[in-house]
């Protein structure tokens, strides 16, 4: 179902009619939604094409300069173009990509659309994206919110201060928001329509070289992108590691999580599909359905609800007021070690658990969520202030996650720092942010496993 609360026009003008001069098409322009499948956006074009008795089209903007990004995340990323290309031609409507700022190609082929439809984005440039559209379009905008369960302004209006505060407000909308959405017929194919591309989405690899891009950081076998992938990697997840996932969740070796983040981050599948497949999953326990859950909707919508709702939050002065206070405090405690950035990305410190874990981030774009935490607690210990340790840590983690750049990236790094958190027992360095060490580890799992299998990567 597409509920009017992902709905929002962004410029509030009428559609213009099928008659008008240079009118050819509904545009929708693609950018944070990257996928066919339960894609709400497409949808309306879809249903708003048909009442206007024109063709929809789907255009994409490929920047060579996307903030952050390297050879490894457009690989990923162009894998899945490739398949919505495919996937909307099997619908009858073309799929236009062209290389530039993706809001200057939407402004672009919005020239010759009674109506241009966008996904929603939340980071800092994506919404100024939106707003150069919404104001240089000559017609009507609508913004429709697809990569959460729970449109973010229904549940808070400012940013919340933990999932203790933001769950609540979730729960009381998430079943109205739990239904799936079901394509719409294409009355009006559009893939005669003389529009020309100036990048070939069906073969990534020409179209990846064509970029100039930080190939420093390149692709990896672990991840192929693609929502054929996402949607083969979620079934497994839910047919062979959903039952256990509260108390396997947390073991490195077992990989038991979904291993879906990449695709969340990248829109090629959607958060609602996941959440659907988990809640209709026969023979799971209802503490195992309700951990995934919470980590899918409640702590992925906390950190969207985080970005959207802060204006400086990839900003060290972002973090809560009593753990500023407490790093000042502890901004002269000795450091036992200490590396620099070139080391720590090299995975060359004296803790072969944390060189595990950067190896695994390293080598496969990727790591379990406990050496997540793990990793960036030692950064803080190892770095010369507190103010050094948070930027590092953005860095790495943007440069090589394929999930990085991501709402949750700048909520995860937060979270280090004091974000979404309490204050806990007072220690050098730390002060009164949360501790983690290497015998936690020991406790908690066989972590000298987890290093072997590291090495296999």
């Amino acid at each position: 179902m597409l509920h009017s609360e992902r709905l929002r026009a962004l410029k509030d003008t009428p559609e213009r009619a099928e008659g008008d001069p240079g009118v050819r098409y509904v545009l929708y322009w693609m950018q944070q939604a990257q996928r066919v499948r339960s894609n709400h956006a497409l949808e309306h074009a879809i249903e708003r094409a048909n009442a206007l008795g024109l063709p929809v089209i789907v255009g994409f903007g490929l920047m060579d300069d996307y903030p952050e990004a390297t050879r490894r995340h457009y690989a990923f990323m162009l894998e899945g173009l490739a398949e919505v290309s495919a996937d909307l031609e099997k619908r009858g409507i073309r799929f236009v990509m062209r290389q530039g700022d993706p809001d200057k190609v939407a402004i672009e082929l919005a020239e010759e659309a009674a109506l241009v439809v966008c996904d929603r984005g939340y980071l800092r440039h994506q919404m100024a994206w939106r707003e150069t559209l919404a104001t240089t379009a000559p017609c009507r905008v609508d913004q429709v919110e697809s990569d959460v369960v729970v449109p973010i302004d229904v549940v808070s209006d400012k940013a919340e201060h933990a999932a203790r505060t933001i769950r609540s407000k979730i729960e009381r909308h998430r079943e109205t928001f739990l239904e799936p959405l079901e394509p719409r017929e294409v009355d009006h194919p559009s893939l005669e329509l003389a529009i020309e591309s100036d990048l070939d989405a069906t073969d990534p690899d020409a179209t990846l070289d064509q970029l100039k891009l930080d190939g420093a950081v390149d692709r990896v076998e672990r991840f192929k992108g693609g929502a054929s992938e996402a949607r083969r990697r979620l079934d497994t997840f839910i047919d062979e590691k959903l039952a256990g996932y509260a108390d396997g969740r947390n073991e490195p070796v077992a990989r038991q999580c979904s291993e879906l983040s990449p695709y969340l981050h990248f829109g090629q599948i959607s958060p609602l599909d996941l959440a659907l497949a988990a809640k209709s999953a026969k023979g799971i326990g209802k503490e195992d359905r309700a951990s995934f859950l919470e980590e899918l909707i409640v702590r992925r919508e906390l950190a969207i609800n985080y970005v959207a709702f802060t204006e400086n939050y990839d900003q060290f002065d972002a973090m809560p007021g009593w753990a500023r206070k407490t790093m000042t405090e502890h901004a002269d405690d000795e450091r036992e070690h200490t590396y620099t950035e070139k080391q720590l990305a090299a995975g060359k410190t004296h803790d072969d658990y944390w060189n595990a874990a950067m190896r695994e981030m390293r080598v496969s774009g990727y790591m379990h969520n406990y050496m997540r935490m793990y990793w960036g607690k030692k950064i803080i210990e190892w770095s010369k202030s507190h103010e050094d340790a948070f930027a590092t840590t953005l860095r790495l983690n943007n440069r090589y996650f394929l999930d990085g750049r991501d709402p949750s990236s700048f909520a995860n790094v937060g979270w280090l720092f004091g974000l979404h958190d309490r204050a806990w027992t007072e220690r050098p360095v730390f002060g009164k942010l949360r501790y983690m060490n290497a015998k936690g580890l020991e406790r908690k799992f066989d972590i000298e496993a987890y290093v072997e299998w590291t090495e296999t990567l």
